[in-house]
C-alpha cells in the first residue's frame, strides 16, 4: 500500500511541475513572431497569409471547412482501403456507416472505435488516415483555445488571430516534436513499430495464432498527447503490443493529461492572469484527485458477488488496480478514451466516476484546448450568477458579461447535454437500440448512457458490453460526436468575436469580482458539480448507483 501511495504521489506531482512549464512553453510556441523556413514555406506552398487578423465567422468558416476537408479524405481512405498501399492482410474497404462513424470520430478527436483495429484496418488507414487526423483535431483544439484567449484578453478589436497560423504551429512546433519524443521512449520500453505482416506461432496446445504487427508506436504516441485515445488495436492500451510494462504505461497517462494541464498555463499567460488560471488548475486538480481516490477505493474494496477483496475482472495484472484506476480516470476527464482495462468490468461506483468525469463536460482538464475553453463556458456562467447574487455588473478580465455571452455559454453547456439525455432514450425505446445489449437491467442502462456519454463528451472510451457496429449506432453515435465537438466550438468563438470587439477596462475597484482567491474557486467548483453533475442525477440513480446496491445484494445483470 505505502508503495501505491508513494507512486500516485509521483504521478500526482509530476503533473504540478510539468503542466505550468509546458504552459509557458506553449505561450512562446504561438505568440512568437519568429517563423523557421519550414513554416514559412508552407505558407507560401498553401497560400496561406499568416499575418491575416480572422474576425470570428471567418475563422469560423476555416475551421468548419478544413475540419470537412479532413472527414471526406478519411472516409474514402476507409471506404477504399482494399485497393491502397500498405495492406499486408488484404482487409476489406469498411461498409459506409461504420466509414461515417469512423471518419467523424477522429476529425472532432473523440476517436471512438466501433472496429477491431488490428481486424479491420490497413496500415495505411491506421498509418496515414487515422494518424493525421489525430495530429490536426488535436491542433483545432489548440486554435480555438487560442481564439478564445485573444478575443478575452484583446483592446477592442476585431481580429482573433488566424486559424491557418495557429493549426500548422500547434502541429508543427508542439504535436509532432513532443510525439517523436514519446515514440521513441514507448519504442525503448517494447511497444512495437514496424511495417512486418503478421507473425504466426503455434500455441502449447498445438493451435495456431496470429500476432498482428504494425506501425503502433508512432499513433499511440500522438493518441495519448493529442488526447485522442484511438487504440491500434482492438482492446486499446490493455494490449502488451501497445503497453507492454509499468514504465511505458506510466509515461502514457503522464502524456494524457500533459498538454490539457498546459493550455491551463496558455490560457492564463495570454489572458495576463497567471494566479487566475493556477485558480481553474486547482479546481481540475482537486476533481480528478478525488476522481482517483474514489475509484482506487471502490475496485480495491471487498467484492460481494466473489468474497474477495478487489475487482480484477478486465484489469491487467502487470498494472493492477491504482495503475488502472488513475488511467480510467484521467482517460474520462482529459477527453482521450484510451484504456489500460475494461470499464465495463468495474465496480458499479468505478464505473460511474468514469462516466461522470466526461458528464461534467470534459472541462476537467479535457481535450487538447477544449478541456480549456470549455471551462471558461462555466467560469462566464459563475460569473455572471457570482454577479447577479451580489447585484454586481457581471465582468470577467475586465469585459462586461452580457446577453450574448450568457447565450452562447449556456448552448455550449447544454447542447452535448441534452444530446446525451435525449440519444440515450431514443435509444433504450427502439429494438434497434436494445438489440445489440449484451446486459439488461441497470448495467444495460449504463452501457448505452456511457455510450451517448462518450459520443457527445468526444471522449471515445466504452462500456464494452453494447454492440455497436450497427447502421443505427454508428449513424446516431456519428451525429452525437458531430454536435459534441462544433456544438461548442461555434458558441466559444462567437463568445470570443464577441468579447474581442469590447473595451477591457484595467481598473480593478471594490465592486469587480474577483477570480484570483479561494471564493472564486468554491463558486467555480460549485457551478460545474451543480450544472454538471445534477444534470445527469436522475439517470445515474436507475443506472450504476442501482446497480450498486443490487451488487450489494448480490444480484448481477
Amino acid at each position: 500500500m505505502a508503495t501505491e501511495w508513494i507512486q500516485l504521489s509521483i504521478f500526482l506531482f509530476s503533473i504540478v511541475i510539468l503542466s505550468p512549464l509546458l504552459g509557458a512553453w506553449l505561450y512562446q510556441v504561438f505568440t512568437s513572431s519568429k517563423k523557421l523556413k519550414i513554416e514559412t514555406i508552407i505558407y507560401r506552398i498553401c497560400g496561406i497569409d499568416s499575418d491575416k487578423n480572422m474576425e470570428w465567422k471567418e475563422y469560423a468558416i476555416s475551421l468548419l471547412l478544413f475540419n470537412f476537408l479532413g472527414f471526406l479524405v478519411l472516409f474514402t481512405i476507409l471506404i477504399f482501403q482494399n485497393i491502397l498501399p500498405l495492406n499486408p492482410g488484404g482487409l476489406a474497404g469498411l461498409n459506409p456507416f461504420l466509414a461515417f462513424n469512423t471518419a467523424v470520430s477522429f476529425a472532432t478527436n473523440t476517436n471512438w472505435q466501433a472496429y477491431s483495429g488490428e481486424a479491420a484496418l490497413s496500415y495505411f488507414s491506421q498509418f496515414v488516415g487515422l494518424t493525421t487526423q489525430n495530429f490536426v483535431s488535436a491542433a483545432t483544439g489548440f486554435c480555438v483555445l487560442l481564439a478564445l484567449s485573444r478575443g478575452l484578453s484583446s483592446h477592442a478589436s476585431a481580429g482573433i488571430g488566424n486559424f491557418w497560423k495557429d493549426l500548422i504551429r500547434g502541429t508543427l512546433y508542439v504535436l509532432l516534436p513532443l510525439s517523436f519524443l514519446l515514440a521513441l521512449i514507448l519504442v525503448s520500453s517494447g511497444v512495437i513499430q514496424n511495417f512486418s505482416d503478421s507473425a504466426v506461432a503455434t500455441t502449447l496446445e498445438g493451435n495456431i495464432q496470429i500476432i498482428p504487427m504494425g506501425p503502433a508506436a508512432s499513433q499511440i504516441a500522438i493518441k495519448q498527447l493529442g488526447t485522442n485515445g484511438g487504440g491500434f488495436f482492438g482492446v486499446n492500451s490493455a494490449h502488451p503490443f501497445e503497453n507492454p510494462t509499468p514504465i511505458s504505461n506510466f509515461f502514457q497517462m503522464i502524456s494524457i493529461l500533459l498538454l490539457p494541464g498546459a493550455c491551463v498555463f496558455l490560457y492564463g499567460r495570454i489572458i495576463g492572469n497567471v494566479r487566475h488560471a493556477w485558480v481553474v488548475f486547482g479546481v481540475m486538480f482537486t476533481v480528478f484527485c478525488f476522481g482517483v481516490l474514489t475509484v482506487w477505493t471502490a475496485e480495491s474494496s471487498l467484492n460481494p458477488l466473489s468474497g474477495t477483496y478487489g475487482f480484477w475482472e478486465g484489469k491487467e495484472t502487470r498494472f493492477g488496480i491504482l495503475n488502472s484506476a488513475i488511467w480510467e480516470v484521467s482517460t474520462t476527464v482529459a477527453s482521450n478514451g484510451s484504456v489500460n482495462s475494461m470499464h465495463d468490468s468495474f465496480s458499479p461506483i468505478g464505473g460511474l466516476v468514469g462516466m461522470l468525469n466526461i458528464q461534467l463536460g470534459e472541462v476537467i482538464f479535457g481535450g487538447v484546448g477544449a478541456g480549456m475553453y470549455g471551462m471558461v463556458l462555466f467560469i462566464i456562467l459563475t460569473v455572471f450568477l457570482s454577479g447577479i447574487m451580489v447585484g454586481r455588473s457581471p465582468e470577467y478580465l475586465g469585459k462586461k458579461i452580457e446577453k450574448k455571452e450568457i447565450q452562447m455559454a449556456l448552448l455550449g453547456i447544454l447542447l452535448p447535454s441534452t444530446v446525451i439525455l435525449l440519444f440515450t432514450a431514443i435509444a433504450v425505446s427502439l429494438p434497434q437500440g436494445l438489440s445489440s445489449l449484451s446486459n439488461r437491467g441497470p448495467h444495460g442502462l449504463s452501457e448505452i448512457l456511457y455510450a451517448f456519454s462518450s459520443g457527445a463528451g468526444n471522449n471515445g472510451s466504452a462500456f464494452a458490453g453494447l454492440g455497436v457496429d450497427t447502421p443505427f449506432y454508428n449513424s446516431i453515435l456519428g451525429i452525437a460526436m458531430l454536435i459534441g465537438r462544433f456544438g461548442v466550438i461555434l458558441p466559444v468563438l462567437a463568445i470570443a468575436g464577441s468579447a474581442a470587439i469590447k473595451r477591457r477596462s484595467e481598473i480593478v475597484s471594490e465592486g469587480s469580482f474577483s477570480t484570483e482567491g479561494g471564493t472564486f474557486y468554491i463558486l467555480l467548483l460549485s457551478v460545474i458539480i451543480i450544472v454538471g453533475a445534477l444534470t445527469f442525477f436522475p439517470a445515474l440513480t436507475i443506472g450504476p448507483i442501482l446497480e450498486h446496491f443490487l451488487m450489494l445484494q448480490g444480484r448481477t445483470f
